[in-house]
């Protein structure tokens, strides 16, 4: 079975990794990440992602992940890709389908039976994990708010 490929974008540190480490628990993916709407719409069209997931706000300079949506789902090269946004506010999930993403899901409920479910329609569910891996088992840590000057170095 291949890898399905992931993008994160706007999620700080701690909440990157309790998102990775949900995703690496249930399916067998490659993940990639950036801070920035500009840097996730060159990553799309250098990269076929199988899903795209965006903070609804970027946590690197507080910009709306709205915006990736809106500039991804008007351009014909990237309007295919799967895009769901990061998000425990039932509003910003509406509108980001209003957008052209997919139903997302909330920090709050990472390991939810919902949340896996609403991913396995878009990703792979991996034939082997039931049981969390040793060691994957992390508290939820949230950031507080955007914070300027955080980046991700890129490969």
């Amino acid at each position: 079975m291949s890898q399905r490929h992931i993008l994160d974008v706007g999620n700080c540190t701690p909440d990157h990794f309790a998102i990775r480490r949900m995703l690496e628990q249930h399916f067998d993916v490659a993940i990639d990440r950036v801070m920035h709407v500009a840097d996730a719409i060159e990553r799309m069209r250098d990269t076929a992602y199988d899903l795209v997931l965006v903070n609804r706000l970027i946590f690197d300079g507080g910009a709306e992940g709205i915006e990736l949506l809106r500039r991804a789902k008007s351009d014909a090269a990237l309007r295919s890709t799967p895009i769901m946004m990061i998000s425990n506010y039932a509003d910003a999930q509406a509108a980001a389908m209003r957008e052209g993403g997919q139903p997302g899901f909330g920090k709050a409920s990472l390991d939810a039976p919902e949340t896996i479910a609403r991913l396995a329609k878009i990703l792979r569910p991996s034939p082997v994990i039931t049981e969390p891996r040793p060691g994957t088992s992390a508290p939820q840590a949230t950031c507080s708010e955007p914070r300027p000057g955080i980046t991700e170095p890129r490969p």
